[in-house]
C-alpha cells in the first residue's frame, strides 16, 4: 500500500445538438397528444349533436303522428255524419276507420323511435335513462353557411390533417436526433490522483473518443428517413380526401337546404290550402272521400319530407364542423 495510488474522478457527457434535438422530438410528441385528443374531443362532440338531432328530429315526426291521426279521426267523424244522413256509402266509413287504425300504429312506432333516440342521448353523458321528456330545439333553424372557399382554406386546421402534419413533424424530428447520434458522444474526465510512494496529488484529465468505424447509425436513420417519407405521403392524402369529403359534404348541405326551403315555402302551403277547399267541398259533396283523404297524406308527407331535409342539413353541419374543426355559421 507504500506506493498505492487512488484516483477520485468525474466524467460527463457532451451531447453537442442532440440535447436540443431530443428535446425537439420531445415537443413534436406532445403537439402529436394534443391533436389526438382534439380529434376526440370532435368525436365526442359530434356524436352527440347527432343524437340530440335525431332525438328532436323523431319529436317532430310524433307531432306530425299525432297530426295525421287527428285528421283520420276527423274524417271519420265527417264520413259518419254523411253516412247518417245518407249521403255517403258505409264502405267510405269503413275504409276511413281501418286507415284512423293504421294510422294509431304508425304514431306508437314513431313513439317507440323516440324513446330509443331519447335513451341513446342520455348514455352519451352517463345516464342509463333520461332524466328529460323532450329535448328543445328548431330544426328549421339551420345555420347560415360560410362561402365554400372558407372551407377550402380550412383543410390544413383539419383536425386528421392536423394530426398527420404532427406526425410528420415528430418523423422529421426523430431524423434530425437519428443523424445527430451518427457521431458518438464526447467523454471528457476530471479527477485528482493520489501518489503514497512520493506523497504528491496530480490532476488527471482525459477524453473518450469511441470509433464507430462500421457503424454510424445508419440503420436509424434509414429507419426515421422511411418514416418521414410515410407520414409525408399520408399528410397529402389526408389532404386529397378532407377536401373531397369536405366538397361532397358543402353540396348535400347545399341540396337539402334548398329542399327544405321549397318545401316549407312552396309546397306545404299549396297543400294546406287545397287540404282546406277539399274538406269544405267534401262536405258539400263536390269531392269524394279518397280526393279528400289524397291531399291529407300529401300534406302530411311533404311535412314528414321537410323534417327529414332539415335533419339531413343539421347532421351535414356536424359533419362539416368535425371536419374542419370550426364552426360553420357565417360570423
Amino acid at each position: 500500500f507504500n506506493s498505492a495510488q487512488t484516483t477520485l474522478s468525474l466524467e460527463w457527457v457532451l451531447e453537442r445538438e442532440i440535447r436540443r434535438k431530443r428535446v425537439a422530438a420531445a415537443e413534436a410528441r406532445s403537439r402529436l397528444l394534443v391533436s389526438e385528443a382534439e380529434i376526440l374531443r370532435l368525436e365526442v362532440a359530434g356524436e352527440t349533436a347527432e343524437r340530440f338531432i335525431t332525438s328532436l328530429e323523431e319529436q317532430d315526426h310524433l307531432e306530425k303522428a299525432t297530426e295525421a291521426v287527428s285528421y283520420a279521426e276527423a274524417t271519420v267523424v265527417a264520413i259518419r255524419r254523411r253516412v247518417q244522413a245518407g249521403k255517403a256509402a258505409t264502405a267510405e266509413l269503413a275504409r276511413a276507420e281501418a286507415e284512423l287504425a293504421e294510422t294509431r300504429l304508425a304514431r306508437d312506432d314513431v313513439t317507440h323511435e323516440l324513446a330509443i333516440a331519447r335513451h341513446r342521448l342520455a348514455a352519451q353523458w352517463g345516464d342509463v335513462a333520461p332524466t328529460f321528456e323532450r329535448v328543445r330545439g328548431d330544426l328549421s333553424r339551420i345555420p347560415e353557411r360560410q362561402p365554400f372557399e372558407v372551407f377550402v382554406a380550412r383543410v390544413e386546421q383539419s383536425p386528421r390533417v392536423a394530426r398527420l402534419l404532427s406526425e410528420e413533424r415528430l418523423a422529421e424530428a426523430n431524423l434530425r436526433l437519428a443523424e445527430a447520434r451518427r457521431w458518438p458522444n464526447l467523454r471528457p474526465r476530471l479527477g485528482v490522483r493520489r501518489i503514497e510512494a512520493t506523497d504528491d496529488i496530480a490532476l488527471v484529465a482525459e477524453i473518450n473518443v469511441p470509433l464507430p468505424v462500421f457503424n454510424r447509425n445508419q440503420g436509424a436513420i434509414a429507419a426515421s428517413r422511411s418514416a418521414q417519407a410515410r407520414t409525408q405521403a399520408e399528410a397529402d392524402a389526408a389532404r386529397v380526401r378532407v377536401s373531397a369529403t369536405l366538397f361532397q359534404a358543402y353540396e348535400e348541405l347545399e341540396h337539402h337546404v334548398h329542399r327544405a326551403e321549397t318545401l316549407r315555402e312552396e309546397v306545404i302551403p299549396r297543400l294546406a290550402r287545397a287540404l282546406d277547399e277539399t274538406r269544405r267541398g267534401y262536405e258539400k259533396g263536390r269531392y269524394s272521400y279518397f280526393e279528400w283523404r289524397s291531399v291529407q297524406v300529401d300534406l302530411l308527407e311533404a311535412e314528414t319530407k321537410l323534417i327529414k331535409a332539415s335533419a339531413a342539413a343539421h347532421r351535414l353541419v356536424i359533419g362539416l364542423e368535425r371536419l374542419t374543426g370550426q364552426q360553420v355559421a357565417a360570423s
